[in-house]
């Protein structure tokens, strides 16, 4: 080990300085009190320059067989001596001119820096790092320090020199920014915060903003509440140490500052009785901390926010607490933004698919009614949503025979509407092999029953149209009961005491049908509960016996009853939304 000078008080002279020189801003002197000292951007140099011109290791000052070298460290702007650019180590004599972007020195080493005092020992543009001891020792050689630093400004705004004198950690020293710096930080932040919608950019922002306003911070994170499960996810990180360390988290704190809704200071958590008994905080050997819940606007911790550091002498205290909270009531507002951002996206993007699957529902449903001789057919679908679970159909079979289907899938929205997709299909299929109605019924029902619906059913009717005979043949598997009009005047339920029970609900059921003749200008009227089960304002159905009257004094064309009996609905309910899907189908006998 080479013989270092000593940098005793009684010896002050012959110790080595570094002076900065700044017009206009107060001169800095800094002793270089160890063999190598680093300067540079990163936290971890022994002078730190903050300015982004600056690499994060930018040059190092050495002492070695009893001179001092500077090399410059593969910066990316270079490192000057006097002038001119070094290259490799170069010797350092008192008085040479060390640039380093914006920052000037002065290498000082066989005489005072100081060269004029006042009453306080120094001139009024210069600042020492003054030392006090701290405590007597007894070794003769050590003598401890506690120094009052100061940070010099350089001329850009978002500039200033942090340093290291001796006796501090290993590590550097990170110093509390000026009040104005951190105002100005602040306003940083909601500028920044108000150009992010991103989560992941908001906290990104917040996260680095920290950072600058509490040098002294090792390590921040962001946790957030999970509205599903209720878990708190780590959504942000950041480290000074590396990228790829973990951040350190305790619980305990989280918890009692979600539980709690105040933010929490702990200047000395090995020292702070309230986290004591936490064996986690112990182990993460964490020295000072300050974690404070993300509040939304209606009193509900949405997460919480911490920075905290493992060097206890650069605790953090009540006034960083201050700012933190007001960082953190910033950080809350940004994040619930995002979050509603978000939310609006993701309920646009439903909407359009949504959209979409109206479209591929409707496609399912016939384009227009029937034409026949002798009839005439009318229909009517408006689901309660975008897309619904109730389904109609008219199919041609191969004797000319016309079955009419109406059904309707337990529930309502996406469920119930791919449900009602298959069911279409396979309508088609058992209608094609049986050819009667309780045929169909009782196959389609295996189906349903063998498959798995989630615990749902379908009320289906299936009406075979016989224009020949002119009759009707009806099969139905719990479906209301359709309406029949008689020479186009007095109408009235269909009694059907053999209907069965809905689909998809057991196995192996047999199903029944019934015939219902049709003379001229009879008409039969199936239709869904969202007809019968239509509610006012005073939570009155519409029910069965109003759809009758409504259909009795209805116009004679179907085409024109149909509308008339969804107008009757619409004024019982006063304008109340629609709570069903709602599906009228009407066949009459010209």
């Amino acid at each position: 080990m080479s013989e270092f000078p000593d940098s005793s008080v009684e010896r002050f002279p012959t110790v080595p300085f570094l002076k900065l020189i700044k017009s206009g801003c107060k001169t800095q002197i800094i002793p270089l009190s160890t063999e190598t000292m680093i300067l540079g951007r990163h936290p971890s140099c022994r002078i730190v320059l903050d300015d982004a011109s600056v690499s994060r290791e930018h040059a190092q000052i050495l002492y070695e067989q009893g001179l001092y070298v500077l090399k410059d460290l593969h910066s990316r702007n270079g490192t000057q001596l006097n002038g001119q650019p070094i290259r490799g180590r170069t010797a350092l004599h008192d008085g040479d001119e060390i640039k380093i972007c914006d920052f000037t020195f002065i290498f000082l080493l066989n005489h005072n820096p100081l060269p004029a005092f006042d009453s306080s020992g120094l001139s009024p543009h210069e600042t020492l790092l003054t030392r006090e001891p701290a405590e007597e020792h007894h070794s003769e050689d050590l003598e401890v320090y506690a120094p009052e630093i100061e940070i010099v400004e350089n001329a850009k705004e978002n500039s200033a020199i942090i340093t290291m004198p001796a006796g501090s950690s290993e590590q550097g020293l990170r110093l509390n920014i000026k009040p104005e710096a951190k105002l100005r930080a602040i306003l940083e932040i909601s500028m920044a915060l108000g150009r992010v919608v991103v989560l992941s950019q908001v906290l990104d922002v917040i996260l680095k903003s920290l950072f600058k306003i509490f040098p002294q911070a090792d390590s921040g994170f962001v946790l957030l509440r999970d509205q599903e499960s209720d878990k708190l996810h780590l959504r942000g990180s950041q480290s000074r140490r590396s990228i790829n360390d973990d951040v350190p988290i305790s619980m305990t704190v989280v918890r009692q500052a979600m539980e709690t809704g105040q933010a929490i200071l702990s200047i000395d958590v090995g020292e702070d009785r309230r986290f004591q008994s936490s064996e986690s905080l112990v182990d993460m050997q964490l020295r000072s901390l300050m974690c404070t819940p993300l509040m939304e606007v209606g009193g509900v911790a949405l997460g919480v926010m911490q920075v905290s550091t493992f060097d206890v002498s650069q605790s953090f205290h009540a006034d960083d607490l201050d700012i933190f909270v007001s960082v953190g009531a910033q950080a809350a507002l940004a994040v619930e933004n995002s979050s509603l951002h978000e939310r609006l996206l993701d309920q646009r993007e439903f909407d359009r698919d949504l959209e979409i699957a109206a479209q591929v529902q409707l496609g399912f449903l016939p384009s227009s009614p029937p034409t026949l001789d002798g009839y005439e057919f009318a229909d009517y679908y408006e689901a309660a949503h975008s897309i619904g679970g109730d389904y109609y159909d008219f199919i041609r079979l191969p004797d000319g025979r016309i079955a009419t289907v109406i059904g309707d899938v337990a529930g309502k929205g996406i469920p119930a509407a791919l449900l009602m997709a298959r069911l279409h299909a396979s309508v088609r299929y058992h209608l094609s092999n049986a050819q009667r109605a309780e045929l169909a019924l009782a196959s389609l029902n295996t189906e349903m029953a063998d498959s798995a619906m989630g615990y749902r059913f379908i009320t289906l009717s299936i009406a075979i149209l016989d224009p020949v005979a002119h009759e009707i043949q009806l099969a139905s598997a719990g479906h209301p009961p359709p309406i029949l009009r008689r020479h186009g005047r007095q109408a009235k339920m269909v009694s059907h005491s053999e209907s069965g029970m809905p689909l998809g609900i057991m196995r192996d059921l047999k199903y029944k049908s019934l015939t219902i003749p049709l003379g001229q200008d009879d008409s039969i009227v199936f239709y869904t509960d969202g007809i019968t089960e239509a509610m006012n304002h005073a939570n009155v159905l519409f029910a069965k016996e109003r759809a009758s009257k409504s259909i009795s004094k209805g116009p004679k064309s179907v085409k024109e009853l149909i509308p008339a009996l969804i107008g009757d609905v619409d004024k019982f309910c006063e304008g109340k939304p629609q709570s069903d899907d709602i599906c009228v189908i009407a066949i009459r006998r010209l």
